[in-house]
């Protein structure tokens, strides 16, 4: 990853708090003209440090309105079974994260579902996709306290 100067980390933090503003504004807030704002911009684009631009959706709004963390522990490890255990979550558009863990476990997964139906049906279909049989532990959230997408910039 690149260095980041004061001002592109200026600029990164404006830009999570309001992905949606002007290069002019956003320019104006950093203490730059226009064009060297855009530049800046456009740079971190092109080496990845900003992956993208996205519209936050109320899980309500779409009826998602229950949230469950799901615990995957394999019963056998390896590259091979990795590498296929990613490619079936990868698919699942439901699943909103999945991580490979060290611990009593292997996969964190997070999920956004209609309801407890449908969250039966989408964990007998993934521990039937395994390629090894699993265990699963799930943790239904009562209360969501915070949720951030927004990533704390040093300045």
């Amino acid at each position: 990853m690149p260095e980041l100067d004061r001002t592109d980390r200026k600029i990164l933090d404006l830009l999570q708090r309001q992905g949606r503003m002007s290069m002019t504004e956003l320019a104006e807030q950093v203490g730059l003209s226009a064009s060297p704002c855009t530049e800046r911009v456009r740079r971190m684009e092109r080496e990845g440090v900003i992956t993208g631009y996205h519209a936050r959706v109320a899980p309500e709004a779409l009826g998602k309105t229950l949230l469950v963390f799901v615990e995957i522990k394999l019963s056998a490890k390896s590259g091979d079974v990795f590498e296929k255990v990613r490619r079936e979550l990868l698919h699942m558009p439901e699943v909103m994260e999945c991580h490979l863990v060290s611990g009593d476990f292997d996969y964190l997964v997070k999920f956004r579902l209609r309801g407890m139906g449908e969250y039966r049906h989408l964990l007998g279909d993934i521990l039937k996709k395994l390629p090894v049989t699993a265990e699963s532990r799930s943790y239904v959230v009562m209360e969501e306290v915070k949720e951030s997408l927004f990533l704390a910039v040093d300045r």
